[in-house]
């Protein structure tokens, strides 16, 4: 069984949020009077859009770090509540986001269900094998899994920096199934993303599971999903029960 990192076993969504705001509350005013969920969903629109474009080969990875700062200063719902226009170089936008990162880093943490599903799936399903597939640089996403204490039951962690392939192209999973020696059949992937993760796993001759930690639901994609065989989980604890299934 392999999973994705974030948003699946680790909580960045979590440490995301708790991360901006604490970093603009650092910064004062007129940063900390930013509404919350505001200053969140204009956080997470430029991390959608320099994170892809860095995945993409548009951009390096700092290059995508000092755009994602730039790129918030800038945002129609940011920009109209700082007191001026606000321009950054290179240096100047590289040290707003490092600041970002810092508090991001310091609210890291696994979902609950995580350490509890990974040992229900070793007892019901002896000789299970774990690994990670992970969109993101080995370094960083590696002190991840430490942190959260994963990093002795995984037995290989594939990161998209290393190969220079990202999910959802079906070579990455492709790279992960040679170097467990499996078959595509018997490996299921487990991703908090349906096309990133559960449609791109899918299409690669795993199994793929949708977890919808938020209760989404399937959208317009019901259709697709279901022709690929996706299932779909809100919590990690799910899995045993599925894989008897």
């Amino acid at each position: 069984m392999l999973f994705d990192l974030d948003g699946t076993l680790f909580d960045h969504p979590g440490a995301f949020r708790r991360g901006i705001l604490a970093h603009l509350a650092v910064l004062g005013d007129p940063f900390s009077r930013l509404d919350p969920d505001t200053a969140v969903a204009a956080w997470q629109e430029v991390e959608d859009e320099y994170f892809d474009r860095y995945l993409a080969g548009e951009m390096d990875y700092e290059e995508q770090r000092r755009a994602r700062a730039r790129g918030f200063l800038a945002h129609p719902g940011i920009a109209p509540m700082l007191d001026a226009p606000r321009a950054l170089d290179d240096e100047a936008a590289l040290a707003w986001f490092l600041g970002y990162y810092e508090a991001y880093r310091s609210a890291w943490a696994a979902y609950d269900d995580m350490t509890p599903a990974l040992d229900a799936l070793e007892a019901a399903v002896p000789g299970i094998r774990f690994g990670i597939i992970t969109n993101g640089e080995l370094a960083l996403q590696q002190r991840k899994i430490d942190l959260i204490g994963a990093t002795p039951r995984m037995e290989h962690v594939i990161a998209s920096g290393e190969l220079g392939i990202a999910k959802p192209d079906a070579r990455i999973f492709a790279h992960a199934i040679e170097r467990f020696g499996a078959e595509p059949g018997d490996v299921v992937y487990v991703g908090d993303r349906i096309r990133t993760d559960a449609l791109g796993a899918a299409g690669a001759g795993l199994a793929g599971v949708w977890i919808d930690r938020d209760r989404r639901g399937w959208g317009g994609l019901a259709a697709d999903a279901a022709a690929a065989g996706i299932r779909r989980i809100v919590s990690l604890a799910e899995l045993p029960e599925l894989l008897s299934r």
